[in-house]
């Protein structure tokens, strides 16, 4: 087995071409990570109907190769464009599936993703470069573990090619009609298992990342062990406890260099671990930005976040007056999601004008300012897998107040009497009361000044950058490879 790996990396968003969540994040850095450690990485994409070919310099590689799709074949075209230091980034490119704004939702996702799928595979034939690992990602790259197993057992170029498969978030599943059989080429036989509970008349294409890859993993250890509990398997517990041994938990990192205070263009004063007295300029700037009193004696409590009962909005909402008249705190918000959620912000700021102020939209830079710029960063999840809000809110030394849930349990812990150990705020039962008692500690605590400046020091020291995950990311691509060759 050769030391150096040639690893394509398959996901349906990354970052900075497109993005919705935080898939597109670490399918942006994860690979970069990669590389520095001397691996041969290549991501592969579809290129959408949104991505801006000259901003990112995108140039064609291969003017037409052929997709076998159903009984028939269609036609895609391959571009590149680089990510970090020349790490290629492969778009799949076909006006029939891609040349649309957005990146889901759409009658077709199944058949979509399937074509994405299948031009991955047959992108790197055409390219004459047989990966040594296919990394996949989430549902839309799920079938791609089957048919190594299936449809492309057998075929030469694959030989000696293993899967693995991330889950980033278990409770988005892919579940289609079962008229998807036909699209990926598959019949039941080739398929479903209802012995192991998946099926029940719909094709769960989640599934077969799971019951395929040679090695499975998902994004924090603490999530790993959840997802095998019916409480958070999401319907797929006894299939993930079947593979339980092929299944672990590597953390998420972030990209250092992308959120990094000491050079972050987007913010009023920059800052680093020896400096702290600047990030006071960021909070003050962040204050006028918003509406709000410039005090620096007044805790400021920011939220960037998808809005979902899954983030724990449901735990905020009966608590945002006591919250707005009794802690004597200020708020920002910025994120969308349910409408439920946009009416309730939008209340809490026409409500309190002049302590509260709401962004429901996505502005990255913006997000940057409140990083820098709030004392506290708020993410009360109900199920987290890892979280990338609190990682940057640590790197920016505003301290988390979380519930000790998947990621977040792996990545903040609670200050200890005295502040001399630990970086945030947890609380544990899900509950309203549980997590006002958190930032009433979070809040007493910002009142002594030195025990909050070694706070912060802590959380500007942490490193969760991807160098320690992505050596065990190769970590688990050997044991991956060791696992197809036994078979």
């Amino acid at each position: 087995m050769s030391e150096r790996l040639r690893i394509l990396f398959v996901s349906a968003e990354v970052a900075p071409f497109a993005k919705v969540g935080g898939l597109a994040d670490v399918a942006g850095a994860l690979p970069k990570a990669l590389a520095a450690l001397g691996h041969d990485v290549r991501v592969i994409m579809p290129r959408y109907g949104r991505i801006d070919e000259a901003k990112y310099a995108i140039a064609p590689v291969l003017e037409e190769y052929p997709v076998p799709v159903e009984s028939r074949s269609e036609k895609a075209a391959l571009k590149s464009a680089t990510i970090g230091q020349g790490v290629p980034a492969y778009m799949v490119e076909s006006d029939k599936y891609f040349a649309r704004e957005a990146i889901y939702g759409y009658p077709d996702d199944g058949e979509r993703f399937i074509f994405f799928c299948r031009a991955a595979l047959e992108a790197a034939r055409a390219l004459d470069w047989p990966p040594d690992i296919v990394h996949c990602n989430d549902w839309h790259t799920a079938i791609i573990p089957n048919w190594l197993k299936t449809i492309y057992d057998g075929d030469h170029f694959f030989a000696r090619t293993a899967s693995v498969f991330t889950i980033h978030n278990l409770a988005y599943q892919g579940i289609f009609d079962p008229r998807i059989l036909a699209v990926a080429g598959l019949g039941s036989t080739g398929f479903l298992q209802p012995q192991l509970g998946v099926g029940g008349g719909q094709v769960d294409l989640m599934s077969q990342g799971i019951l395929y890859a040679d090695a499975l993993n998902t994004v924090s250890e603490t999530y790993a062990r959840e997802i095998l509990t019916p409480g958070f398997g999401e319907g797929l517990d006894s299939v993930l406890r079947y593979r339980k041994g092929r299944l672990f938990g590597i953390l998420n990192g972030i990209d250092h260099e992308q959120y990094n205070p000491a050079t972050d263009p987007n913010i009023a004063q920059r800052y680093d671990v020896s400096t702290l007295d600047k990030k006071v300029e960021n909070r003050l700037a962040l204050q006028k930005e918003c509406g709000l009193k410039a005090d620096a004696e007044i805790p400021l409590i920011g939220v960037v976040s998808r809005l979902a009962d899954q983030k724990g909005f449901d735990l905020l909402e009966p608590i945002i007056d006591p919250l707005m008249t009794e802690l004597g705190v200020q708020f920002v918000l910025l994120g969308t999601g349910d409408q439920h959620y946009h009416e309730v912000f939008r209340r809490m700021a026409e409500k309190y004008p002049t302590k509260a102020s709401v962004f429901l939209t996505f502005d990255a830079a913006l997000a940057q300012r409140i990083y820098a710029g709030c004392d506290m960063f708020l993410m009360p999840s109900r199920f987290e897998p890892c979280g990338l809000g609190q990682l940057i809110a640590l790197r920016y030394g505003a301290i988390p107040i979380v519930r000790s849930t998947g990621g977040l349990a792996d990545t903040v812990d609670e200050i200890q009497p005295g502040g001399e150990a630990g970086n945030g705020f947890a609380f544990t039962n899900y509950n309203p009361y549980a997590l006002l008692v958190a930032i009433v500690r979070a809040v007493e605590t910002f009142k002594h000044k030195d025990v909050w400046r070694r706070l912060m020091k802590r959380a500007m020291e942490a490193d969760f950058s991807w160098g320690r995950s992505a050596k065990k990311y190769v970590e688990l691509y050997r044991k991956a490879l060791e696992w197809r060759l036994e078979s």
